[in-house]
């Protein structure tokens, strides 16, 4: 697929009624109750508060592929995306059906729906479902293991987003979107299913280079067996972790909800049109490696009251309020930022920063707004 097409398939299937980045079962259960009229949806199981968690089975063909979203209740970027896909698929006239033919799709659009009611990472029993693979403690993680035991997949999806911190390698470009076809062993060999997975991740990413350059990286792949995606790499089924992240100001990740579109449609084609077995797995070690080079705001040359000249690093706290997520920039780091870079920056000129009251700024102060030479500046997203 080409850029263009991929753009126009975008526009014409998003889905409106999902937007910014609360996303729970009650704004996806109206789609499902349309969705089932035409394709299979169940309630395959419930969380820890009894909430249902749903699946979606799509197409018929012989390449099994297991997407799970919202293993982590705050990041539902890929959600979002998911629906999108959705929408793409159960339209005739996009002449996509020979992706159905090809493959069947088991989707669990929020495997953690007690943790995306509150807005947290992990589950009601504050329990990360992403390090319970191997205790299998919580009822979330019982259920996702059975259904990779029931199905059999052949190749898995593991959907998350990521936060704003992370650049594309040691520079000044955000990674937009990222992956990881993950280790499987402590030495982290490539194998053979690691490679089909990289070589998956080379093909999304070349698409994903034409529209944000430089702005894909790739996780460092330390094993970790207690992690899902390697426990499923580990029993040999080609795994691939997705992490939506940051794009200037798109905070709500809705910018970011259209490139990991493009990356699953990519990848689906891919799969759907050829017999994927790793030996284009190189690109994937073209792709540089996250590191952790932003904060959301720097004031930069900013004079303390014992008279040093240091930079103030400022991150947005996300925060649920009455339904909504609101962004409270909170002050993390005073001190010299070399090496760093803000989504947004600001020159204080050697001037003091104060906060609403007047004070000097502190480290752990949250501010809507500082005042440089009596002028206020906005912190917040806007």
């Amino acid at each position: 697929m080409n850029v263009a097409h991929l753009k126009s398939l975008f526009l014409k299937h998003k889905e409106n009624s999902l937007i910014h980045r609360y996303i729970t079962n009650l704004n996806i259960e109206p789609l499902l109750n349309d969705l089932e009229k035409i394709i299979d949806v169940n309630i395959i199981g419930k969380s820890v508060l009894r909430q249902p968690i749903y699946s979606l089975k799509i197409g018929n063909g012989e390449k099994k592929i297991l997407m799970w979203s919202q293993m982590h209740g705050n990041e539902s970027t890929t959600t979002k995306a998911l629906f999108d896909v959705l929408n793409t698929l159960l339209d005739k006239k996009t002449e996509l059906n020979y992706i159905l033919k090809a493959c069947t799709l088991y989707i669990i659009p929020i495997l953690n729906p007690d943790g995306a009611k509150a807005y947290t990472r992990v589950n009601a029993n504050a329990v990360d479902l992403n390090r319970d693979a191997q205790d299998l403690s919580q009822p979330e993680s019982k259920l996702l293991r059975a259904v990779f035991n029931d199905f059999k997949p052949h190749f898995c999806y593991n959907l998350h987003g990521q936060r704003t911190i992370f650049s594309a390698g040691k520079t000044n470009k955000s990674a937009t979107v990222s992956f990881l076809s993950p280790a499987q062993d402590k030495d982290c060999k490539i194998t053979a299913n690691r490679k089909v997975a990289m070589e998956i991740i080379g093909v999304m990413n070349k698409v994903l280079q034409k529209v944000i350059p430089n702005q894909v990286g790739v996780y460092d792949d330390a094993f970790n067996l207690n992690c899902v995606g390697d426990t499923f790499q580990s029993e040999n089924v080609p795994t691939i972790l997705f992490e939506a992240g940051h794009f200037q100001e798109d905070y709500a990740r809705e910018i970011t909800r259209e490139y990991i579109y493009m990356a699953m449609m990519q990848s689906l084609d891919y799969i759907a049109n050829n017999k994927v077995d790793g030996d284009l797995y190189e690109a994937y070690f073209d792709i540089p490696e996250n590191e952790k080079c932003f904060f959301d705001v720097i004031i930069r040359n900013a004079k303390t009251d014992d008279d040093r000249v240091v930079d103030i690093g400022i991150m947005h706290q996300e925060k649920l309020i009455h339904g909504n997520i609101e962004f409270i920039p909170k002050i993390v780091k005073i001190e010299k930022l070399t090496g760093f870079y803000g989504h947004k920056e600001f020159d204080a000129n050697n001037l003091v920063v104060l906060d609403e009251r007047g004070d000097c700024v502190k480290v752990n102060n949250e501010n809507d707004f500082v005042i440089i030479n009596n002028n206020k500046i906005a912190l917040l997203w806007q």
